[in-house]
């Protein structure tokens, strides 16, 4: 037994076995409706978490709007002014969908156009479970990064919140803006 253990230890270092995986980090979203706090899954997603947290530390989701809701389906936002002009963006982020994450009431998502890895900053909440937008194998999927972990009923109130059309959007622009006034890491 001490034979297998000395090799084991030669092998890996008794540091990596000791090692628990990353943590999940938290984030607050104050928004005029509430806030909630959302879960995110670094371990899943973690190309996904790591530009959401670069544009959560450089402020970008400040005065930022819910500019697409649906009831019963999603409420995206993180991209548009109350003006519906979209905010500058950097750089797409790699499509994670395959990560095993499912799109179920109360998951966190990239939201993207058709292109597979076209998810930037905005993000949805999802207000039900909406299973089609998981992977198939004949197309990728809508990348699920984190869960509303406090705050769903904020999150259902700007999910039935009145809207209309504007800007690109058809009849699901909230009438009465809802601003994201900010976006902060939790300890």
């Amino acid at each position: 037994m001490r034979l297998i253990l000395a090799i084991l230890c030669s092998i890996v270092p008794l540091s990596a076995l000791s090692q628990d995986p990353p943590p999940d980090t938290r984030v607050r979203v104050v928004t005029t409706l509430g806030e909630f706090v959302i879960r995110l899954d670094p371990g899943r997603s973690p190309r996904t978490v790591e530009s959401f947290l670069k544009h959560v530390d450089s402020g970008f989701y400040e005065d930022t709007i819910f500019h697409r809701v649906i009831a019963g389906f999603v409420a995206q936002g993180g991209g548009y002014t109350a003006e519906l002009e979209l905010k500058p963006i950097e750089s797409n982020v790699f499509n994670e969908s395959g990560n095993g994450l499912s799109n179920m009431r109360g998951t966190v998502g990239m939201a993207r156009a058709n292109e597979a890895h076209s998810g930037t900053t905005q993000f949805y909440v999802n207000l039900a479970d909406n299973l089609d937008l998981n992977p198939r194998p004949t197309r990728w999927g809508y990348a699920v990064f984190g869960t509303v972990e406090e705050g769903m009923d904020v999150v259902d109130q700007i999910g039935s919140a009145a809207t209309a059309g504007g800007g690109p959007f058809e009849n699901s622009v909230p009438v009465t803006p809802i601003v994201i006034e900010s976006v902060e890491r939790l300890p």
